[in-house]
């Protein structure tokens, strides 16, 4: 975010406890200082008030990037962002643009019970207008993130409470990731698996796991929910035959249907077995601790599933 508003200062940061706070995560540690209280704002806790703010400003020419403490909060904002945002291009017939950049944590952080706990990615990208990004990779979430603030629609940037401290390897040099294209984590020949966001960690200890019983798995890291990276995932099951999608959203109507759906129209033929789609219990997240971990799919589920579909007992 600093460097983009370094590069423009059309692009400011608004939100609650953005400034002083440092960010409730301290995503915006030092940002204050850098840039000023005109361009790092702290507001009411009205999150449909600052988010109406910003839809405002991204239509005059700005391009905020509007931080929601939790995307469980964001909901209070809905209007703003599917009402408006989502459908300033398109009631205008293309004369207003709406660059805005909504961000903050989506899915569960432990015991943080029901109502700060939901996962949003299915929520957003069912609405035309909105490009959805999640993605806990630090490079990745980088270029990501750099390439929304600089795109002319407006962009749902999901991320994780719990993996704020993830790190990785991430160079000095000015780049962007692409908005809309899947990344290919770890070749495979047996079998696809597919997720996003935090489940990209068992993900990849499963895929460890199989290939220790000679299962060549394949990982695809969504990156971007809206749009979809067809393309990849349908080559990826041309090789393999097999795909299970891990999803951390609620089974009905999920990113891991509209996956299933997709594959089942576009490389129906070249299924071995069916589609496997592993999400969250169908429930409110619970906060007892044994439930949280219930809650969502884990690496043995994952194991199991790849081996339901390789037809190995």
């Amino acid at each position: 975010m600093s460097e983009e508003m370094r590069r423009d200062e059309n692009v400011f940061l608004m939100g609650e406890e953005v400034a002083e706070y440092n960010g409730a995560y301290k995503v915006s540690k030092g940002m204050l200082d850098e840039f000023g209280a005109k361009r790092v704002i702290d507001t009411p806790i009205s999150e449909l008030g600052f988010a109406g703010i910003g839809v405002g400003a991204a239509m005059n020419g700005l391009r905020p990037i509007v931080e929601f403490m939790t995307w469980n909060f964001a909901v209070l904002a809905f209007d703003q962002i599917v009402n408006n945002a989502a459908k300033t291009n398109s009631q205008s017939a293309g004369e207003f643009f709406c660059p805005i950049v909504f961000r903050g944590p989506s899915g569960s952080a432990g015991q943080l019970a029901q109502q700060h706990s939901q996962t949003f990615e299915s929520w957003m990208a069912n609405v035309p207008g909105l490009k959805v990004v999640s993605c806990i990779d630090p490079y990745d979430s980088k270029g990501l993130i750099k390439a929304a603030i600089r795109d002319n629609d407006p962009v749902c940037m999901m991320e994780a409470e719990v993996m704020y401290g993830h790190t990785g390897e991430v160079p000095e040099e000015e780049y962007l990731v692409p908005i809309g294209k899947a990344a290919v984590r770890r070749e495979g020949t047996d079998v696809t698996l597919v997720s996003f966001n935090k489940l990209m960690i068992p993900l990849q200890q499963a895929a460890d796991e199989l290939a220790k019983e000679n299962i060549s798995a394949e990982v695809i890291d969504l990156r971007t929910i809206r749009p979809l990276d067809h393309e990849t995932l349908i080559r990826s099951v041309q090789k393999t035959n097999r795909i299970i999608v891990v999803d951390e959203s609620w089974p009905f109507a999920g990113v891991s249907a509209e996956i299933a759906y997709v594959i089942q129209k576009h490389a129906f033929d070249y299924l071995d077995a069916p589609v496997i789609r592993l999400n969250a219990a169908d429930t409110s997240l619970p906060y007892a601790p044994t439930l949280v971990e219930a809650y969502l799919p884990n690496v043995e589920q994952i194991v199991k599933a790849a081996k339901e579909v390789m037809y190995v007992k």
